[in-house]
């Protein structure tokens, strides 16, 4: 008598192993998108506590502030390069985050991370934010939904 596994037993075992990879399949996907909208949670608070942390310092005076100006930085690159400090320009420049993030969200065909984000002034409405003098808010210029149904550009 030989010892084995018939084709029956073989297409058995892997028919049972296709339906628990159909089942596995939709749930690493799931995790992956939980993950980069997590991360694009994070990544809009960082940005926007920098953004308040120099409005912050402008109001301080720590930021010199152009006349008329909102207070807020003219980029976002400002934020990771510095600032003078207007009070003690002896001490150095002011740093208000250590890297920009990049939009999670984004194509990774776009190099620099400050090309992600859609940037809304200072004068703009929320409805219809638009660039301008200054960058009050960041948003993600995706145009998809989130797992809550509500669109990444609203975050």
């Amino acid at each position: 008598m030989t010892r084995g596994f018939s084709l029956i037993e073989l297409l058995v075992v892997v028919a049972i192993m296709a339906v628990l990879a159909s089942i596995g399949f939709p749930l690493t996907e799931l995790a992956h998108r939980r993950s980069q909208e997590e991360e694009l949670r994070r990544s809009l608070r960082e940005i926007r506590s920098g953004l308040d942390a120099y409005k912050r310092a402008a109001d301080a005076g720590l930021v010199a502030r152009p006349v008329g100006g909102s207070g807020y930085p003219p980029t976002l690159q400002a934020l990771v390069d510095g600032v003078p400090n207007a009070q003690l320009p002896m001490a150095g420049k002011l740093f208000f985050l250590r890297r920009l993030p990049r939009d999670p969200m984004a194509p990774g065909t776009i190099a620099n991370a400050a090309d992600t984000w859609g940037l809304r002034s200072y004068d703009s409405s929320f409805a219809d934010p638009q660039a301008g003098r200054d960058v009050f808010d960041v948003y993600s210029r995706s145009a998809g939904l989130g797992l809550d149904g509500s669109p990444y550009r609203e975050w």
